[in-house]
This record gives C-alpha cells, structure tokens and sequence, in this order.
C-alpha cells in the first residue's frame, strides 16, 4: 500500500469511527430529569433510573436533575436498589457547572475531578462537593434541599 492509500484509509477509518460514536451516543437513554420540589425535598421517581432492553430491566447509573428553583443541577448516582448519593454540581473552585464522565464529575474550566461520591479527586479544587441526604420512600427517592 502506498503512503498516500495509507493515509487516505486511515482518515476514513478516523472519520467512521466518530460517525459511529456519535450514532451511538444518540441511542443512549436520557440521563436528566427535573423531578419535583416537594415542600424541601426534590422528589424522583425510581422508574427514572429504569431502562430496558432485550426484555430485560437495566438501571442507569445515574441522573442529572435539572430543576428550575435550582441555580445548579444535582447529579445522583445509583449503586444498587437503596443507596444513592446526591450531589450538586458545582465546583468547589470557582463555581463553574460540572460535567459528568461515568463515575466522575469534572470541571470544564480548571480541571478538577470529583468521584460518584463528591470526594475531590483532582484539584484546583480542595474541598469535596456539596452532598444531599437521600432517603428511598414509596418507590421515591427524596432528596434533601435544606438550606441549598
């Protein structure tokens, strides 16, 4: 093959490749939600976390609420059917919204990383991200937005 066959190849496979990223990534279930406040709760389904398949229940690992009352989204994380963690995405830094990447948060203007538990991972930041206390009730899950 020669170099110019090679390149040429190479940069379909490129162009392919993210092609089919991005087809993918549009087959992926929605991961936000708003839920609603409830007096100082902001109340969730659990269905929301249900997705199917094949005949068969998967659970998304987690969800971003975003709320009008709220100036920052709050990601929740699922580990299995009774613990969650919520968590409110914004930097501990500077304020900037975090992005989610799986397990991780992390801050699109200076880097920072958080784990599905707000512990710092990375910094600038040096602190962990504020958490919300989570109760499962009647197929809900309530979150605690005292003094947001």
């Amino acid at each position: 093959m020669e170099r110019k066959d090679f390149i040429k190849t190479c940069g379909f496979a490129c162009l392919g490749g993210i092609g089919m990223a991005a087809f993918l990534e549009s087959c992926s279930t929605l991961k936000t939600g708003s839920g609603t406040i409830m007096g100082t709760d902001l109340v969730v389904p659990l269905t929301d976390f249900e997705t199917s398949g094949g005949g068969k229940k998967y659970f998304k690992k987690y969800l971003i609420l975003n709320h009008e009352q709220l100036k920052y989204p709050i990601c929740v994380y699922r580990f299995d059917e009774q613990n969650y963690s919520a968590l409110w995405m914004a930097c501990t830094h500077l304020g900037a919204e975090l992005q989610v990447f799986g397990d991780k948060l992390q801050c699109p203007a200076h880097g920072s990383e958080f784990n599905n538990k707000g512990l710092m991972q990375n910094g600038p930041a040096d602190t962990d991200l504020r958490t919300f206390p989570v109760i499962i009730e009647q197929n809900q899950i309530k979150i605690s937005l005292k003094a947001v």
